[in-house]
């Protein structure tokens, strides 16, 4: 790379961010979303396999189906936040690896590993989205990641399991959906004035080792 983030960009991304509870009334644009997901998409995974499945929820009513899932310390952030955002991972991100890595049967890897598969995606969606929250930060949005959810429910809300009984299924996310949770993402503009105090850091020679 010939060139590095200034200072100015690195406040923005890093020091100067916080994670956010508290929200304007200021919504998010679609467009908006979409040119987030255009730079995370860039980010590496391995083998290219890009596993992260992403729902969007910007309506009440959508909302209204999340929040039975969250647990009581989410919940208010959670309903006044303009975006959540639902950041799964494709158990059969595999099927997509002829687009995504077409040079080489890489599909063949995953398909009969079922634990390789489930570890890959676990970890390679973990990485998009921490992406995620860099290119959020990036388009001017703040964000507000979170555990603290009943997975098996949101799974089951937001990414339904086609009919074992070969029933017609008519999947509103993802087709045949092999799709779980991985974490929650509240999107939009913090109010700054209800930032809690910035809490430490370690530093580098307790988290870093020079070998």
């Amino acid at each position: 790379m010939s060139s590095i983030l200034n200072e100015e960009g690195r406040d923005l991304l890093f020091r100067n961010a916080r994670t956010h509870n508290a929200w304007l009334d200021k919504p998010v644009s679609d467009a908006t979303l979409r040119e987030l997901y255009d730079l995370l998409k860039w980010g590496p995974t391995s083998v290219n396999c890009c596993p992260a499945r992403i729902v969007f929820l910007r309506t009440p009513e959508a909302k209204a189906r999340l929040l039975p899932a969250m647990a009581p310390g989410n919940l208010e952030k959670t309903r006044s936040a303009p975006v959540t955002a639902i950041i799964g991972y494709d158990g059969r991100f595999y099927d997509m690896l002829p687009k995504l890595f077409p040079h080489t049967d890489a599909r063949a890897w995953f398909v009969d590993t079922p634990e390789l598969a489930e570890v890959t995606a676990r970890r390679n969606s973990s990485l998009q989205g921490a992406y995620f929250i860099m290119a959020a930060r990036a388009v001017g949005l703040d964000c507000g990641p979170m555990s603290g959810f009943d997975q098996a429910k949101v799974d089951h809300e937001f990414f339904p399991a086609a009919p074992k009984d070969g029933s017609e299924f008519n999947q509103e996310y993802f087709p045949d959906s092999h799709v779980k949770t991985n974490f929650i993402c509240n999107l939009g503009y913090g109010d700054a004035t209800k930032l809690y105090p910035r809490s430490p850091r370690l530093d580098f020679d307790e988290a870093c080792k020079l070998l």
